[in-house]
């Protein structure tokens, strides 16, 4: 399952996923998803390695500033992975 977790003002849509297990480890997956005239560009990055597993559309200074913003709420997205995603009133 994927919660939402951010639009930024180009309209990337950020999304993740709940905790995952991986080799006793404990992963997130964030993705990263904006409109465009034929369908859409889309980045997915795994915390807490920074491993970006796919990527298409978005430039490598986008993928920078997207980098720079995971490492600043790496601890939010697995705080709100752990719960189930952000509790909107």
């Amino acid at each position: 399952m994927m919660y939402p977790y951010m639009t930024l003002a180009d309209e990337t849509e950020i999304v993740h996923s709940q905790i995952i297990e991986k080799d006793g480890r404990k992963i997130v997956i964030v993705n990263f998803e904006r409109p465009t005239e034929n369908g859409f560009d889309s980045a997915r990055c795994e915390l807490p390695d920074y491993c970006w597993t796919m990527r298409e559309g978005y430039s490598d200074e986008e993928i920078a500033l997207f980098e720079e913003l995971l490492h600043s709420n790496a601890h939010l997205l697995y705080k709100y992975a752990e719960s189930g995603g952000i509790r909107i009133a």
